[in-house]
């Protein structure tokens, strides 16, 4: 018995040496690099038994709020109103990617919802990148006020930084298209990754300032999240007022949104994460959805011109970074064409989709904790080997979401 306590005695003081020297190492990495960002990360995540970022994370960092309207916009709910069950396959998707809202509305009537686990009609949640539909949407506004003369305006005039001979020719356009040749790694794992840095840290200026042109700008489409951080800057600089007030005036009060809206900041007093982290309710991203759905137009009012909101579904880069013509991206949201149906959506980092198919004057709302990663050209060159029916077109768009549109068309009934 004495030599087992022994011996388990030294097992801890093994672990507990190692832990300490893990501890030290990392300390030393993190001073002497200078992200001190991961400390953050760390007592965020990894401390208290997560491994990323959340959807309920809006109390770890400082946020400003975006006001509701003064009038809600309300929904019709439909006489079939949640009659649809899900089929056994769709729930174990939603028990897969841990779905905690799906929402479904023709026109203005609402069809279906439901809600799972804590989340609630008035439950608050991030979006992630669904932000950057938004913040796409007020550089329409800020160009037709004039505050900003044109897409083609170039980054340096509002980002002094952007005057070097590698980013000198990056327009709005390029940052819309996310098309602008910038080198920021974009990644949902990597710790030293600038999203990383950018959720976690505490000078979004300076981290999207410094980035170095790696290729000319408008050649590929690659995904970027501080292509729409710049945006967020340069909404700033034209308009003269911050991000969530700009939003809450030109957009948030203005589609009868029941709630107010939050959106998470690099510091106290700081900077909107432009890129992501835009928190409100499933119904109120519903009013977004049906405003993206009329082009713009709410109940007679034109909030954001037609004909940017047109632009903003056509205008892309010519191909991606897989080297595939570009059917995927558009200025700051995503698009499908599905058949007869072109269908435009906004993506969030686990899975969050606002979808609107205006052929069918559809929307649907799906939030979540997960989400089945897209198609990439590996991915899809491995199914075309194993002789299943795939198209280029899929690439860079999730299974989930084929499967998220076919449920929604079927509880609209068609």
């Amino acid at each position: 018995m004495s030599t087992l306590f022994r011996w388990i005695k030294k097992a801890f003081k093994v672990f507990g040496v190692s832990l300490l020297a893990i501890v030290i190492i990392v300390n030393l990495f993190i001073i002497l690099s200078g992200r001190f960002y991961l400390y953050k990360g760390i007592a965020k995540t990894y401390l208290i038994g997560k491994s990323g970022p959340d959807i309920y994370d809006l109390e770890v960092f400082p946020y400003s709020t975006i006001k509701k309207s003064g009038e809600t916009f309300k929904w019709v709910v439909d006489h079939n109103y949640n009659v649809y069950n899900f089929t056994p396959e769709e729930e174990k998707l939603n028990q897969k990617t841990k779905t905690t809202a799906f929402l479904v509305f023709k026109g203005d009537s609402l069809l279906f919802e439901k809600y799972y686990e804590k989340h609630a009609i008035g439950t608050v949640s991030n979006v992630f990148s669904i932000a950057k539909t938004v913040v796409g949407m007020l550089i329409g506004v800020a160009i037709d006020e004039g505050k900003i003369k044109s897409l083609d305006e170039k980054v340096a005039k509002y980002i002094p930084s952007f005057e070097s001979d590698d980013k000198k020719d990056i327009t709005i356009r390029h940052l819309m298209q996310m098309a602008s040749g910038l080198d920021w790694e974009e990644s949902g794992k990597n710790p030293l990754s600038e999203n990383a840095e950018s959720y976690y840290g505490n000078d979004l200026y300076g981290l999207v300032s410094r980035q170095k042109g790696v290729m000319p700008p408008g050649k590929e489409f690659k995904y970027q999240s501080g292509n729409s951080q710049l945006l967020g800057f340069i909404i700033e600089k034209a308009v003269g007022t911050d991000l969530s007030k700009y939003a809450e005036q030109k957009l948030w009060t203005k589609i009868g949104t029941q709630s107010d809206a939050f959106w998470s900041l690099d510091r106290e007093n700081g900077d909107e994460k432009a890129f992501c982290c835009l928190y409100a309710t499933a119904q109120d991203f519903g009013r977004l959805g049906r405003l993206i759905m009329n082009k713009g137009k709410w109940n007679g009012e034109q909030i954001v011109s037609e004909k940017f909101m047109v632009e903003m579904f056509t205008n892309r880069a010519p191909i991606t970074d897989d080297g595939i013509k570009n059917t995927c991206y558009a200025l700051h949201i995503w698009t499908y064409h599905d058949g007869e149906d072109q269908i435009y959506y906004c993506r969030g980092l686990l899975g969050q989709y606002i979808a609107v198919i205006p052929s069918k004057n559809l929307i649907f709302i799906r939030l979540s904790h997960n989400s089945i990663p897209s198609m990439d050209i590996e991915e899809f060159n491995k199914r075309k080997e194993r002789g299943e029916k795939v198209v280029s077109k899929d690439i860079d768009h999730s299974k989930e979401f084929f499967q998220y549109v076919e449920t929604a068309k079927k509880i609209a009934g068609y």
